[in-house]
C-alpha cells in the first residue's frame, strides 16, 4: 500500500482524517506544541483501517504504520483528562472533531479513550496526515462495542 498524505481544510476533510487516525496510539511525550509557530504535531502508530474496510481480511494481515498528524494556525492548545507531566502515557485516538466558534475559527478536539481530550483553538482548519514509512503487522485489531453495556 502506498503511504497516505492527506490534507484537511474544512470540517468534511477533517472527518476523513479522523477516520484514518481512529485507534492510533500516541505517546504523550512525543506530542509537540509550538506556540510561536502556531503548530501542533502528533506522531503516532496508526492502524491502517484502509486495508480492512470493505474487504475480507484476515487478522494476520492487519497493519500499523508510523504517521504524523500536524495542525497549523493553532493559537492555543490544552488538554483534559491527563495527568500533567506524565509523558509516558499512551493515548488511543477515537476521533478528531471540529466546533466552529467564529468562522472560520474554532476548536479541534482530539478525543481519546479514557476520557482524555486535546483541544486546539485554531484560526481555521489546516491539518495534514502523513505516513512516514513502511507498515508492520499489528498485534491486534481494535474492537469497539456499540452502545452501553448493561449493568
Amino acid at each position: 500500500m502506498r503511504p497516505l498524505k492527506l490534507f484537511a481544510l474544512d470540517e468534511e476533510d477533517l472527518g476523513v482524517l479522523s477516520a484514518h487516525v481512529q485507534d492510533a496510539v500516541v505517546k504523550v511525550g512525543d506530542i509537540k506544541w509550538s506556540p510561536r509557530a502556531g503548530q501542533f504535531t502528533m506522531p503516532m502508530n496508526r492502524f491502517a483501517w484502509e486495508r480492512s474496510v470493505g474487504r475480507r481480511t484476515r487478522r494476520q494481515d492487519d497493519q500499523r504504520r508510523r504517521s504524523v498528524l500536524h495542525f497549523d494556525r493553532v493559537t492555543r492548545a490544552r488538554s483534559a483528562g491527563l495527568v500533567k507531566g506524565d509523558r509516558d502515557v499512551v493515548l488511543s485516538l477515537l476521533a478528531v472533531v471540529f466546533e466552529e466558534t467564529n468562522t472560520p475559527a474554532g476548536v479541534v478536539s482530539i478525543v481519546c479513550s479514557g476520557d482524555a481530550v486535546l483541544q486546539l483553538e485554531v484560526e481555521c482548519i489546516e491539518a495534514q496526515l502523513t505516513d512516514l514509512g513502511a507498515t508492520w503487522s499489528a498485534s491486534m485489531r481494535p474492537n469497539h462495542r456499540l452502545g452501553r453495556e448493561k449493568a
